[in-house]
């Protein structure tokens, strides 16, 4: 393909986000190749510049620049079934139905690629298609370090179904954590402006003033399910919003960070338990949402090894929790 392309995005595309309609249209396309031809303006949406998350709506005209030897529209995608990630995506799968997959995702495993990430959720996918062919779809995101519940679209209607629900904000997402010392008060919720911004160690997210370029409000409930000798807590968050990195930017806000984060443990000569277990410390506990004809989804993930044995050394035990505790942090 060597000239620039205009595409219209149909009905079935209304609310996908743009990096995911490349990643359907033009599957063999790296994502920090993405990333860049959007950041230079090379891609745009009805003339206008865009970003990797901007929203589609049905009848935008998508003008996609010259971006080298990639199939062309027309030719069929063709799935590559490899047996060992089948195998894996049948072992972390939690719930299956004819339109959703959702699966327990391991610490350590990326949902997209990225610069030197070649293998992910989304290239495992590859091996399930669907009775048509295709490829089943991201329909929201983890971090490579946060393990637990992930919702997979086998249809395209599947997937914007429930990117709507997503956005509407219907769908209860409950993550436990454990911090380094215990967020004071022990129930509250944490409200700031965020965006990304320029550090020593490459973008991260910070909280900002509001006005400033690029912030967005970011909106968390949280409750300290129970603490360790007032030196670490474990700790229920449910997100309102939907920031990058919006969990572990508000622990660290409160002074609490999240063990063993890489990019957001502040503290300084703090002292790590031998016995502490390697990894994040967060985990996408519990996924409820609307499902289409009106039942609900409620499914939980088990904890990942390494939290369990954290867990275990501080006695916390999750078969003595409540699940009405984490329905108490709807309550403003």
């Amino acid at each position: 393909m060597s000239g620039v392309q205009q595409r219209i995005v149909s009905a079935e595309e209304e609310g996908m986000r743009l990096d995911r309609w490349f990643s359907i249209h033009f599957p063999d396309l790296p994502f920090s190749r993405l990333q860049r031809i959007i950041r230079k303006g090379e891609v745009r949406i009805d003339k206008g510049r865009v970003k990797a998350n901007t929203r589609l709506a049905k009848g935008q005209t998508i003008r996609v620049p010259p971006i080298g030897d990639l199939p062309e529209s027309h030719r069929e995608y063709v799935p590559r079934i490899i047996e060992k990630d089948v195998r894996l995506l049948r072992d972390i799968t939690l719930y299956e139905d004819d339109t959703i997959l959702v699966i327990n995702k391991p610490h350590g495993l990326a949902v997209q690629g990225g610069s030197g990430t070649k293998y992910h959720v989304d290239k495992l996918l590859e091996s399930i298609p669907n009775k048509k062919g295709e490829k089943p779809r991201l329909v929201h995101r983890l971090d490579r370090d946060t393990s637990g519940c992930l919702l997979i679209a086998k249809t395209r209607q599947a997937a914007s179904h429930f990117g709507k629900v997503f956005r509407s904000r219907s769908a209860r997402k409950i993550y436990w954590a454990v911090t380094a010392y215990v967020p004071h008060p022990k129930q509250g919720k944490i409200s700031c402006f965020v965006a990304r911004q320029q550090t020593e160690d490459g973008e991260q997210m910070r909280v900002v003033a509001n006005g400033v370029d690029g912030a967005q409000h970011s909106l968390t409930h949280y409750s300290v399910t129970e603490d360790a000798g007032g030196k670490f807590a474990w700790v229920t968050l449910k997100p309102v919003t939907g920031r990058t990195h919006q969990l572990r930017v508000h622990m660290q806000q409160m002074g609490t960070p999240i063990i063993n984060d890489p990019r957001y443990f502040d503290i300084e000569n703090w002292e790590k338990p031998d016995d502490l277990g390697e990894g994040l410390h967060l985990h996408a506990r519990r996924l409820a949402l609307p499902l289409p004809g009106g039942k609900r989804l409620d499914i939980t993930a088990p904890l990942p090894p390494h939290m369990q044995k954290t867990f275990d050394m501080f006695g916390f035990n999750t078969k003595h929790y409540d699940p009405s505790e984490e329905d108490a942090l709807d309550e403003d």
